[in-house]
């Protein structure tokens, strides 16, 4: 599947990210491409908030990895800082992609470990506003 969201406004990608949130569930990966400042930790904030997080969510850019508690556990990594495919599997990728749901800024050095039906998500500028391209092999509405 490959969709193409337009998004006008912070609250055209809360929108989005409440339609997603409710057809997501445990084992599931997102991974996040976009340019610094594209507005992935924010799609990830409005996410969260939709999973019933509590917590800050905060762009995971230093400590690597944050976790999170809702209405599944989230894991939200930060690949930018990280130079090598052994480094994303110390992190102990494949154990946590098992515990809950998977959230990816930056997951180009990850991909060969992703399975087929991770839910890809390339948030673009475009002219004024920013586009979502989502591809996935799993069967989502939006």
């Amino acid at each position: 599947m490959k969709k193409i969201i337009e998004l006008f406004s912070e609250k055209d990608t809360e929108k989005f990210a409440e339609k997603l949130a409710l057809q997501l569930e445990n084992g599931d990966v997102i991974a996040l491409y976009g340019e610094l400042g594209a507005g992935k930790t924010f799609f990830t904030q409005k996410l969260c908030s939709f999973l019933k997080v509590t917590e800050n969510v905060s762009s995971p850019s230093y400590v690597l990895m944050n976790e999170y508690s809702g209405i599944m556990p989230i894991i939200h990594l930060d690949l930018y800082r990280l130079n090598s495919e052994d480094e994303v599997l110390e992190l102990g990728l494949y154990d946590v992609i098992e515990s809950g749901l998977t959230i990816i800024e930056w997951p180009k050095l990850a991909e060969k470990l992703l399975t087929k039906d991770v839910i890809r998500i390339y948030i673009n500028y475009k002219n004024k506003h920013r586009e979502a391209i989502i591809k996935t092999e799993k069967e989502i509405l939006l």
